[in-house]
């Protein structure tokens, strides 16, 4: 299996986060993690991306156990993540940011700063080109808009050079319009890329459109997976959190 995570468990004092979680994604597909607030969603992807550490469980990796792992030691294993919150460097340039990616994909220190703006240009241009973020290049990326702050954030993860990208949130706070521009440019980089996703998402239509595969958390525990029709047609998933009875 491209990626499993078995029995995981996390507790925060006296509240179970993550309660026995097993999901498993395969290489290529687009896989949706969704539930209602509160269902334990980031704390899922913290514990895939090594932010925290699980109590007990595996999460498997091309078949390594890659369980408390850092988030540095994840990343370097091939997996990239977007936040909910926009986690990009507000004083440095657009350019800056992804060049940082880059370097850092290449194990490239920084004490040289200056200088490696010129090193991999060409690779840094081709990403700027490919987020629709080239005329802004210097910038300051606290400059950006609220979308085109998230499509630098999808840019620079994917600068990494994944093998798994998640996805938190990636149209958290746009509007319709942003959403749709962001959709397309996501789809467009996984296309090009051949990227396994797993994405955490609340805009349904968002889910429905680009998932493969979907895994409904409730209580920090998975209560229905399937496909988008499977999950469509869920009496239990319309209950708790599509809005009552299809």
């Amino acid at each position: 299996m491209f990626f499993q995570v078995a029995n995981l468990e996390k507790s925060f004092g006296g509240l179970k986060a993550t309660d026995n979680v097993s999901l498993h994604i395969k290489q290529g597909d687009i896989c949706a993690l969704i539930g209602p607030n509160g269902a334990g969603k980031t704390t899922l992807f913290n514990l895939i991306t090594g932010a925290i550490k699980p109590d007990a469980g595996k999460v498997i990796f091309q078949g390594e156990d890659i369980t408390g792992k850092t988030a540095r030691e994840i990343t370097r294993k091939g997996i990239a993540r977007s936040f909910q919150i926009v986690n990009v460097f507000p004083m440095l340039t657009v350019y800056e940011n992804i060049m940082v990616a880059v370097l850092s994909q290449k194990r490239m220190g920084f004490n040289f700063f200056h200088p490696a703006k010129k090193i991999a240009r060409e690779e840094i241009i081709s990403h700027l080109v490919n987020i629709g973020l080239a005329t802004q290049a210097d910038m300051l990326a606290g400059q950006l808009s609220h979308g085109n702050q998230k499509r630098l954030e999808v840019g620079i993860a994917l600068a990494m050079k994944p093998t798994l990208l998640a996805l938190d949130e990636p149209t958290s706070g746009m509007s319709v319009e942003e959403k749709g521009e962001i959709l397309e440019t996501i789809k467009k980089l996984i296309k090009m890329t051949g990227c396994t996703v797993l994405l955490c998402e609340h805009d349904m239509n968002v889910i429905f459109e680009v998932s493969d595969y979907i895994w409904v958390l409730q209580n920090g525990r998975i209560v229905a997976n399937g496909t988008v029709s499977d999950i469509k047609s869920n009496e239990l998933v319309h209950r708790i959190y599509l809005g009552g009875k299809r």
